[in-house]
């Protein structure tokens, strides 16, 4: 009798791990698949040609997609940015100088050319800056003069330069978001 109860026991015990483990795969696959869903990679053709071009890192320019327009290439923010990576009409008009093309700024809503743009504009700024949350930072803000007097200033930033605070709120949600949704699209992605 007591080895039946020992068996049996043992049976439970047996089933219950089996069970847990099974649960537990099921759970991950489905958050899993929800974190896929929620951070597409929409436009990949052109991210990873401009990517390649301009040598920033993909997952950084999904993750800025995501955070400033969700995907949505007709995007317009309140402070007049426009399409998938949230350019400023007169940021566009300057970098299209440097490139020596004239467009319009109605060409920001052209996925392709937002997407050439704005991941030009990422790496320019990475040029100046060597940091990609100062590059996040002057990307959010849309002024380098404001983001160069904080650094200047010391007040913001570590012994190397990088922020340990950002002074204004919205752009400090903004570089948090955009590196939280980086990190997210790099973990799903990127990381082998």
């Amino acid at each position: 009798m007591k080895l039946k109860h020992a068996v049996l026991r043992s049976f439970v015990i047996i089933v219950i791990l089996l069970l847990s483990v099974l649960i537990g795969y099921i759970y991950s696959s489905v958050w899993h698949r929800i974190d896929l869903r929620s951070h597409p990679r929409d436009y990949s053709e052109f991210v990873e040609t401009y990517a390649a071009a301009y040598g920033v890192p993909e997952y950084l320019i999904y993750g800025v997609i995501l955070t400033g327009s969700e995907f949505e290439s007709n995007r317009v923010s309140e402070d007049g940015r426009i399409g998938l990576m949230q350019m400023s009409p007169d940021t566009f008009t300057r970098l299209t100088r440097v490139t020596k093309e004239n467009l319009d700024p109605g060409m920001l809503y052209d996925p392709e050319t937002n997407i050439r743009y704005g991941t030009y504009w990422l790496s320019y700024l990475y040029t100046q800056y060597g940091r990609w949350n100062t590059v996040l930072a002057v990307h959010a803000a849309d002024d380098e003069e404001l983001i160069a007097l904080w650094l200047e200033s010391g007040d913001h930033t570590d012994e190397k330069g990088n922020f340990t605070e950002i002074p204004d709120d919205k752009i400090a949600d903004a570089v948090k978001e955009a590196e939280k949704a980086s990190q997210m699209y790099h973990d799903l992605y990127y990381e082998n």
